[in-house]
């Protein structure tokens, strides 16, 4: 009796009836890094490009300088919205008073005092439509997304409107970005893009 070949390449969970919830994302096995949990659905992001990743880490460095005491800033860490959705901003920054263990795998979306995305080919839709949506449904006061102008980020900077629970966006920086909420931030835009000197060889 022939015995077929296994079939190769991941496996990838089937959902249950209904959809993941976010206390899923904790307990399967094998997920890509960064799986984040839309509508009850497992999205697998796509690998970066320099400019996302040169942007997350400025970003990150860049907002820690400027956080007053009592706040944390955190690179690539999911925000539960609800049950059916647990999403991964590039960046947040949090009460410290939030993180509570170092194994946490998460926070609550309503304690995020700000969310960034930097928008890659893959995640338009996603970082301009979908994703602002569910913030706003959160509560997440400010939002920032971060594009790719041809080489040259430009941020688009929006904060939450109570009595209507949309966002209205409140600047678009190009070279420089200065803002006084959710705490005073002055950035230099143009070193996200700004190649490093070489050393030179003795």
């Amino acid at each position: 009796m022939s015995v077929g070949p296994e079939a190769s390449g991941p496996t990838w969970p089937v959902p249950p009836k209904g959809g993941w919830t976010a206390d899923d994302l904790d307990r399967l096995p094998n997920l890509p890094p960064h799986t984040e949990l839309i509508d009850g659905s497992l999205v697998f992001l796509s690998p970066q490009t320099i400019f996302h990743s040169r942007a997350v880490s400025f970003f990150e460095r860049r907002l820690e300088d400027s956080a007053p005491a009592g706040l944390e800033v955190l690179r690539e860490f999911t925000i539960d919205i609800d049950q059916r959705n647990r999403l991964e901003p590039d960046v947040v920054v949090v009460p410290s008073a939030e993180i509570l263990d170092p194994g946490q795998t998460r926070v609550p979306a309503d304690t995020v005092l700000l969310a960034i995305e930097v928008v890659s080919p893959d995640s338009e839709a996603r970082d301009r439509e979908a994703k602002p949506l569910k913030y706003t449904k959160a509560g997440i006061r400010h939002y920032w997304r971060v594009e790719n102008d041809k080489g040259r980020p430009v941020v688009y900077v929006f904060e939450l409107e109570p009595a209507t629970r949309t966002y209205t966006p409140t600047g678009i920086f190009h070279d420089d970005l200065k803002v006084s909420v959710p705490f005073t931030i002055e950035l230099d835009l143009t070193a996200i893009t700004a190649r490093r000197s070489v050393p030179e060889t003795p």
